[in-house]
């Protein structure tokens, strides 16, 4: 009885940490920058990722400035906009509010170790490196950095003062990836969407997730 029960211990330990390896966190913030947003949602849900969305008041603004896409408040509504633009269930894409702290994403024993931060204001990059956790955002990426997860930020702000670089250096310490919306021009972009991807294709690299966004250097050079 105590091999069975042991054995059965196991094949639920080994099938829950199945589950949770195609799990990530994906939050929005209110910086600048929607579409790199949306087309990493997109190929997150494409490769059969399970998406746990977070979305700050300010990011719903930033989506009707940018990519005049009105995102519902309620989180429901919310899910079910976005399980229908990209026609997925909704067991894929998980929307929750700012403050459901019984959340997944909220405790060390149920969120995902990978989280992504897309695009990410510099007032959401001082809380996270201050330990804020004022909202399930803050909350999320206190929990990834606290069980040694993988956390990817990706600020959109120009110029930088002192402050804001000082919060990154302090971040990438910590073993979080700061990864600014910088597009590069080497793969000679011919639309906004081949620098959107770009970015994107990096943050996925990052993730250990395959792209075909972008070319890789010195594959095309060598075979031209």
């Amino acid at each position: 009885m105590t091999s069975q029960f042991s054995s059965r211990s196991a094949e639920q330990a080994a099938s829950t940490q199945q589950n949770q390896d195609n799990r990530i966190t994906l939050a929005i913030t209110g910086a600048s920058g929607a579409p790199y947003a949306l087309r990493l949602l997109e190929c997150l849900l494409a490769q059969d990722q399970q998406v746990l969305l977070l979305i700050s008041s300010a990011a719903r603004v930033v989506f009707a400035t940018e990519e005049n896409l009105k995102v519902p408040g309620a989180p429901d509504a919310a899910q079910q906009f976005f399980c229908e633009h990209f026609k997925v269930s909704e067991e894929q894409l998980k929307v929750y509010g700012k403050e459901e702290w019984f959340s997944p994403v909220a405790s060390g024993s149920a969120a995902p170790k990978r989280m992504v931060v897309c695009p990410c204001s510099t007032g959401t990059l001082a809380s996270i490196a201050t330990g804020a956790s004022d909202n399930l955002i803050e909350r999320a990426a206190d929990v990834v950095l606290k069980e040694r997860g993988q956390l990817i930020m990706v600020p959109r702000e120009m110029p930088l003062h002192s402050i804001h670089l000082e919060h990154m250096l302090t971040l990438s310490r910590m073993g979080v990836t700061i990864m600014p919306a910088a597009p590069g021009f080497y793969h000679q972009p011919q639309s906004i969407a081949d620098l959107v991807d770009f970015v994107v294709a990096r943050i996925l690299d990052h993730l250990g997730l395959n792209q075909q966004l972008v070319s890789r250097w010195g594959y095309d050079q060598r075979n031209s």
